[in-house]
C-alpha cells in the first residue's frame, strides 16, 4: 500500500475516533452492587482492535454505552497482542473479542456479533 494511501486512511480513521468521542452519549447506569458483578464478568474478556478501525470504533463505542470496563489490546503490527491474535484467534482481525469462561478460550469476531454478545451478556 502507498504511503499516501496509509496517510489518507490514518487521517480518517483519527477523524472518525475524534467525532466519536465526541458524540458518545452517556454509559449505562446501574447500581453499584450490580455494576461490580459486571465488572468481574468483564474482567474474562479482552477487545482486539486498531484505533482507527471503523469496526473497532463502532465495537468501542457500545462497550463505553454498556459501561463495560473491558481490557483493549492494540493488535497493530509490532504489538505483542498481534501475534496472541493469530495464535489464539486463527486470524489477524479485528475486532476479536477474547472471551474466557471456565477455562475454556472462546474468540469471537465481527462488530455485530461482538456486540450483540456483549448486549445479550451485559443488558
Amino acid at each position: 500500500m502507498s504511503v499516501f494511501i496509509k496517510l489518507i486512511r490514518n487521517f480518517l480513521g483519527l477523524f472518525i475516533a475524534t467525532i466519536d468521542v465526541l458524540t458518545r452519549g452517556f454509559k449505562t447506569k446501574r447500581p453499584q452492587a450490580q455494576q461490580q458483578v459486571v465488572n468481574t464478568e468483564a474482567k474474562n474478556l479482552a477487545l482486539y482492535q486498531f484505533f482507527a478501525c471503523p469496526f473497532c470504533i463502532k465495537t468501542r463505542r457500545a462497550i463505553y454505552k454498556l459501561n463495560l470496563p473491558i481490557e483493549m489490546r492494540s493488535a497493530s503490527e509490532g504489538s505483542p497482542h498481534r501475534e496472541t491474535l493469530l495464535q489464539g484467534g486463527g486470524k489477524i482481525k479485528v475486532p476479536c473479542l477474547r472471551i474466557e469462561k471456565n477455562g475454556e478460550v472462546e474468540w469471537l469476531y465481527e462488530s455485530s456479533e461482538i456486540i450483540l454478545y456483549l448486549k445479550k451478556h451485559f443488558n
